[in-house]
């Protein structure tokens, strides 16, 4: 038998014995005969087909390469979010949710089989640049991404800090595609911040979840929460957030639940049902919260803004959120390569499915940016207007915070959201109005 009959025949019987293994353990034991013979018959096709293209292909061809693209393919057919990760492109994966890396800072998706921005992360190179959400990439240095592994260019965008890449998007309102020149820069890991808004009210911006987020979180909270005067309501801003990690999203809703579901995950195989149950805090909080969603807020994001609203917890404001309820397990392969699979979906506390249909907000308003006004003419304007009788309140000055550093800067994000975000305005005026009513007399 020639090296290469005896290579096929082995990939051969070790599929076949895949197969046998994982309906055994499915425990299908009375379809285990006809389910092996159909698996039997199909690879038997596949390894005809691989044979004769190695013998009769114009050019000489690498079988494993063969195979690793029949296994691409397999993937691909599935569903956007389940594929096969080359050794590399397996590598990478891995420091998505820890390390720094050189890239652009945009979250990246498949949508109907095209590379799509799901967002890009704030004061990153890309969001610099000008990338939007919804930007359908088509080339990364020239080469097409059609059909290509969501991985795969990733790994083409990362690089060493200082160094370019080209991408060609298309975008709505273009009348062409338009090419992109980004030099890429270290992305930062923080994912939480935070700052007082207006006296009393706090604003939290998580832009991730990463492992650190939860503990990030409750540091920011503790210090609006220690502010004077104290927290009467917060604003938890999860705009263009892609998701990330399950665990921390889970912990991010925990921090403003005190008992009841969290989240459930139901699979195919019972062994992937799994529920999260919330906890009581040793910090209660007891302030209302306003949740700010959009197309960009995916996966974890969506966990914990639907966990808030079934537990009429918070107020959910924006517009409905991406739609990504499915769950991926990582399995690694034997020669470094790894498979990503959707083995489950997401349900909210009060069993609705977050896949395809996102989390639809309470409120909806669509982000508009607000544009500067010229102030409306007033009394006080007026030519020999009649003055006060009484003297008005000494307005103390905030010279004294002028050196504060990052404290200036808080309040310059601060002023910059409220004088731009509509969306971020209306969330405010909705805190201040709940605790308006609350200390009305009937």
């Amino acid at each position: 038998m020639t090296k290469s009959r005896y290579t096929k025949t082995a990939i051969w019987c070790a599929l076949i014995l895949s197969a046998v293994l994982y309906v055994t353990g499915s425990g299908f034991y009375k379809r285990l005969s006809a389910s092996t013979d159909d698996t039997y018959k199909e690879l038997k096709v596949f390894t005809d087909v691989l044979d004769i293209v190695e013998k009769n292909y114009v050019d000489p061809v690498d079988s494993q390469e063969l195979i690793r693209g029949a296994i691409k393919g397999m993937m691909q057919s599935l569903d956007p979010h389940s594929s096969y990760l080359l050794p590399d492109a397996y590598k990478e994966l891995q420091i998505d949710t820890h390390g720094e890396f050189g890239g652009l800072g945009i979250v990246i998706s498949t949508v109907d089989s095209v590379l799509t921005v799901i967002s890009p992360i704030e004061g990153t190179p890309a969001d610099r640049a000008g990338i939007k959400a919804g930007d359908q990439i088509i080339k990364v240095d020239g080469e097409n991404t059609k059909d290509m592994v969501l991985e795969e260019a990733v790994k083409k965008m990362r690089g060493p800090k200082g160094t370019t890449v080209t991408i060609t998007v298309v975008r709505e309102g273009l009348e062409k595609p338009q090419d992109f020149v980004i030099t890429r820069d270290t992305i930062p890991l923080e994912s939480v911040r935070a700052f007082i808004l207006k006296d009393g009210y706090g604003y939290a911006r998580i832009t991730n979840f990463r492992d650190n987020t939860t503990e990030d979180l409750k540091k920011a909270l503790e210090q609006l929460e220690s502010a004077d005067p104290p927290l009467q309501g917060l604003i938890l801003d999860l705009r263009y957030n892609p998701g990330g990690l399950l665990d921390q999203a889970v912990k991010v809703a925990d921090c403003f639940l005190e008992n009841g579901d969290i989240v459930s995950i139901k699979g195919r195989r019972s062994a992937h049902d799994k529920v999260y149950e919330a906890h009581p805090e040793t910090k209660k909080r007891t302030y209302p919260i306003v949740v700010l969603i959009n197309g960009g807020s995916a996966s974890a994001s969506e966990i914990v803004a639907g966990a808030l609203q079934d537990h009429a917890r918070a107020l959910i404001l924006g517009t409905p959120s991406f739609g990504k309820g499915s769950v991926q397990a990582i399995e690694p392969m034997r020669d470094g390569s790894g498979l990503k699979l959707t083995i489950a979906r997401y349900y909210t506390p009060n069993g609705r499915s977050i896949q395809a249909l996102g989390i639809t907000p309470d409120i909806e308003i669509k982000f508009r940016k607000i544009e500067e006004k010229k102030e409306h003419v007033r009394e006080k304007d007026l030519l020999h207007h009649i003055k006060n009788d009484k003297k008005a309140e000494p307005v103390e000055s905030d010279d004294k915070d002028k050196d504060t550093g990052s404290g200036n800067k808080d309040e310059e994000m601060a002023e910059r959201l409220l004088s731009h975000d509509n969306q971020v305005t209306q969330a405010l005026q909705i805190l201040i109005s709940w605790d308006v009513f609350t200390k009305l007399t009937h």
